[in-house]
């Protein structure tokens, strides 16, 4: 794995003031921190971890272009709307070389603990998103470089991976219990109560991802998932692991168009994925997500009638959807995303994605609980907080606003009913829906592809993955671990896919 070694120590340098020279004496800003601090490791590691990916205005939609949300009408057919994957990258995992520092310069015992059990959770929240994408990747060896000078890391099996993680979330759970309210911290302001929850709930949403692998004796997942009943989970959207914005730069809303400064705004159209259901179910959600057709209001329909919000289909051809757009009789995203600087929260974890998770969790028999309470639950939480976070505005919810009344005569509507398969459906129906312009990290693809759910169309004549006849499954290894770790890296792509690097290779988290 690269190491980027001299850019970590001249960042050294500079945040700790090395100076050689009068001059450099003479021009330090008084103003300016000149010592690095377990604070500002944090806020530089958490800030990594949730805005980063979406510092930008595509970045922050392409999930929801992969998990069919939305159709991106840029110049050609975009990659992820017509199922191709890329190469993955490593580099979400070069920022953990900091946590040994941020917990070496903690004042106290107490918050040494706190630090650490932060560092748990950044290892953890980051493996699992690298090992989701691709199966086997370096766990025990990575992050050596610098300090051990391991700079070709083998490769865990995807197994020990997980095992690796939830027992960081596990030593999380027990230090943040033992710690301090800490500094540096943008999400939660340091509270460790609140971190606390977020690793338990983390860790449930780990072990419904291994759902295929539920009888391994090794992993005991069920036993694991009584967690629930143990420890302290989040307990309203308040907990949420979410990212808020502000009115200065560089902390608005990803989607915003304050002053025409999001030139991507003319690319987006909504889903059947997204907006059927919604409809069916009349679900006032759609009025706060969505923006009518211009057609559709200038022949005569309100803004509150369903069928003023045509859905376009994720895999139709490109020039069929750029023909729908050109026609302007399309769904376009709510003018709130790019009015307001600070929208919404962007929720990266959230109450309702545990919810969800409970929910699932009981259909499938893990714990006794009632699925019925963690699916109204989630499904309320979401729509409180979309009700909640925007302005009571005609224009933001077309006069179709989500009261407390409105969600009490929903919920029966909406009722679990049928199999075990047909209730999973169900609930990932409602959490896809939750997930909307929040869960960033693939959350409805991962969900599609363990389970089927939601249901994604395959067209073969626009599907850019190959065999055109199938979905892939995962992303390519890093084109620079061919280059700087290719023995590793082959043993790994040999021992899972018979040496065949290819998205649809079944890894080890899909199998039954």
């Amino acid at each position: 794995m690269k190491r980027h070694i001299l850019k970590y120590i001249i960042a050294i340098l500079i945040l700790t003031g090395t100076s050689c020279s009068d001059f450099d004496e003479i021009n330090t800003n008084p103003n300016a921190t000149t010592q690095v601090t377990s604070q500002m490791l944090a806020s530089n590691m958490i800030l990594a971890i949730t805005r980063s990916s979406i510092s930008n205005q595509k970045t922050f939609l392409q999930p929801f272009i992969l998990g069919k949300y939305i159709t991106w009408q840029e110049g050609g057919q975009e990659s992820f709307q017509y199922n191709r994957l890329p190469r993955a990258s490593f580099e979400r995992l070069e920022l953990l070389s900091n946590i040994k520092p941020m917990i070496g310069y903690a004042e106290t015992e107490k918050l040494a603990n706190s630090y650490t059990a932060l560092g748990h959770f950044i290892r953890a929240w980051q493996f699992f998103l690298t090992t989701m994408q691709l199966g086997d990747i370096p766990y025990s060896e990575a992050i050596l470089g610098e300090t051990e000078g391991v700079i070709k890391p083998k490769y865990n099996t995807q197994k020990q991976v997980f095992q690796g993680i939830l027992n960081e979330l596990d030593l999380a759970n027990e230090l943040f219990a033992k710690g301090n309210d800490f500094g540096g911290d943008p999400i939660y302001n340091g509270d460790i109560d609140q971190w606390q929850r977020l690793a338990n709930s983390f860790q449930l949403y780990v072990l419904i991802n291994l759902s295929k692998k539920s009888a391994d004796k090794d992993l005991n997942i069920i036993e694991k998932f009584k967690i629930v009943a143990t420890r302290p989970l989040m307990r309203d959207a308040n907990d949420n692991f979410a990212l808020t914005f502000s009115d200065l730069d560089g902390q608005k809303y990803p989607w915003v168009n304050i002053n025409s400064s999001n030139p991507s705004v003319i690319y987006p159209m909504l889903t059947a994925n997204l907006l059927n259901p919604l409809k069916d179910m009349k679900d006032r959600r759609l009025f706060y997500f969505a923006k009518p057709s211009s057609v559709q209001i200038t022949a005569g329909k309100k803004v509150s009638d369903w069928d003023a919000y045509p859905a376009a289909e994720a895999s139709a051809a490109f020039a069929s959807l750029q023909a729908m757009r050109a026609s302007k009789d399309f769904t376009d995203l709510n003018d709130r995303y790019a009015d307001l600087f600070n929208a919404e929260p962007v929720g990266l974890y959230t109450f309702w994605d545990l919810q969800f998770t409970m929910a699932e969790a009981a259909v499938r028999g893990w714990i006794s609980e009632s699925a019925k309470t963690f699916y109204e639950a989630g499904i309320s939480s979401s729509m409180n907080f979309i009700a909640t976070k925007t302005p009571n505005n005609p224009k933001y919810n077309h006069e179709m606003p989500i009261t407390d009344s409105y969600i009490a005569a929903y919920l029966p509507t909406v009722a679990l009913k049928g199999t075990d398969e047909a209730r999973i459906q169900q609930i990932l129906s409602q959490k896809y829906i939750a997930g909307f312009m929040h869960s960033t990290n693939y959350s409805a693809w991962f969900d599609n592809r363990r389970t089927g759910y939601p249901k994604f169309i395959l067209n073969s004549s626009t599907n850019l993955n190959t065999p055109n006849t199938q979905f892939p499954v995962r992303w390519l290894y890093p084109s620079n671990e061919i280059n700087y770790n290719g023995e590793n890296m082959s043993a790994a792509v040999t021992s899972q896919f018979a040496g065949n690097d290819n998205t649809n290779g079944v890894m080890w988290l899909l199998k039954e």
